[in-house]
C-alpha cells in the first residue's frame, strides 16, 4: 500500500511510492499532508492520509472531501474495535454500518460519505468490490400533440358500431382530459362522470379517491358517453379486472403510418403537460432554479387544498 514519509509529503507536486512516483495536481499533496483534525486520533488521521494518497484525488477540494470521509470512518472503526486497515474498514459491510450510525450525521451527509468511501475502497483495495451497475431510470412517456389526439378522436368516430365509437371516444377523453390509466381507467362507470362545481368531474374510488376535473374541450364527448352507458363501465366491458381489457380498443385506434400507436400512458402525459402549462409549472421551476421535482411532493403537504369549485375553475378550464 502506498505510503508517504515526512520529507516527500511536503512536496506539492509528487507523492512517492515504492517503485516510482505519481504526479498529483499542485496543492493536493500539501492538503493531504496538512490533514490533522482535532476530532480524529493520530492513527485515524494517518489512515485517512494513506488511503486518500492512494486514491490520487485531482484537486485539493476533492482531497479534503475524501479525507473527511476517511477520517470519520477511521474514528468510527476505532470506536467499535476495528483495525485501521484498508482491508478491514473499506469493506461494504463496515461502510454501511458506519453510514447508518449516528456518527455519520444527516441524511445528505450520509449519502455523500457513502459515495466517497466507496470510491476510496475501489481505489485503495487490491481486490475492490465490484462497482454497482447504474440502472436506467424509467422516463415519462412522450405526450401526443393536439393534432395526433384530434386524429385519434376522428378514428374513434369512424368505428363500425355505436358501442365501439362511444367506448373509443371515452377512452381517449378519460386519458387525455383526466389523466387516467390502468385500473382507474377501467373502473370508471358512466355514473362516475358528473356535472358539478361549474364543470365536469370524474369521481374515482380505490386507493386514491378523488374528483378529477375534465378539460373543457372534452366535456361534450365524455358526457354523451356517460349518458349512454349509465352504471356500466365506459371502457372495460363487463369485467374491469380482466387482463388487457383495453387492448382491443387501443388496437382499433392505432392505424396509419403517420400516426403512432395509441397508448394510455402517452394520453396521460398529454394531460399532465396541459395541466403543467395551465398552472405555469415551467415558469415556476425556472424561476426557482429547480430541475427535478422530486422534493416538490414533500412540500405539497404544507399547502392548503382548494375547494372543488376553485380546482375546477383552475384546472378544468384548460383546453387543447
Amino acid at each position: 500500500m502506498p505510503t508517504m514519509d515526512a520529507d516527500t509529503s511536503r512536496v506539492p507536486h509528487e507523492v512517492w511510492q515504492g517503485n516510482g512516483s505519481v504526479t498529483l495536481v499542485q496543492g493536493v499533496a500539501t492538503t493531504i499532508a496538512a490533514y490533522t483534525p482535532r476530532s480524529a486520533s493520530p492513527e485515524a488521521a494517518g489512515f485517512a492520509r494513506r488511503v486518500v494518497t492512494a486514491a490520487e484525488p485531482t484537486s485539493p477540494a476533492r482531497a479534503k472531501a475524501l479525507l473527511l470521509a476517511a477520517g470519520k470512518l477511521a474514528t468510527y472503526g476505532s470506536s467499535i474495535g476495528c483495525e485501521l486497515e484498508e482491508k478491514t474498514l473499506l469493506t461494504e459491510s463496515v461502510i454501511e454500518r458506519f453510514v447508518c450510525s449516528s456518527q455519520a450525521g444527516s441524511a445528505p451527509t450520509r449519502r455523500t460519505l457513502r459515495t466517497n468511501l466507496r470510491f476510496l475502497a475501489r481505489e485503495s483495495l487490491e481486490h475492490p468490490p465490484p462497482r454497482a451497475r447504474r440502472l436506467p431510470r424509467k422516463r415519462a412517456k412522450a405526450p401526443y400533440s393536439p393534432a395526433e389526439i384530434a386524429s385519434y378522436l376522428a378514428l374513434a368516430g369512424a368505428q363500425p358500431t355505436k358501442l365501439l365509437r362511444t367506448r373509443a371516444s371515452a377512452l381517449i377523453c378519460l386519458g387525455a382530459s383526466a389523466g387516467l390509466v390502468g385500473g382507474e381507467l377501467r373502473s370508471v362507470r358512466g355514473t362516475d362522470v358528473v356535472r358539478r362545481s361549474g364543470g365536469v368531474l370524474v369521481l374515482l374510488g380505490g386507493r386514491r379517491p378523488r374528483a378529477v376535473p375534465v378539460l373543457s374541450a372534452y366535456h361534450d364527448r365524455l358526457l354523451c358517453a356517460a349518458e349512454l352507458f349509465g352504471a356500466r363501465y365506459l371502457v372495460a366491458g363487463r369485467d374491469p379486472d380482466s387482463h388487457n381489457v383495453t387492448n382491443p380498443l387501443l388496437r382499433s385506434l392505432s392505424g396509419g403510418d403517420d400516426l403512432p400507436r395509441l397508448e394510455a400512458g402517452r394520453l396521460r402525459s398529454s394531460y399532465l403537460v396541459t395541466m403543467a402549462e395551465q398552472i405555469g409549472l415551467r415558469a415556476f421551476m425556472d424561476a426557482a432554479g429547480i430541475t427535478c421535482s422530486k422534493r416538490l411532493g414533500d412540500l405539497v403537504c404544507h399547502l392548503e387544498a382548494g375547494d372543488e369549485a376553485d380546482v375546477v375553475a383552475r384546472l378544468g378550464a384548460a383546453s387543447t
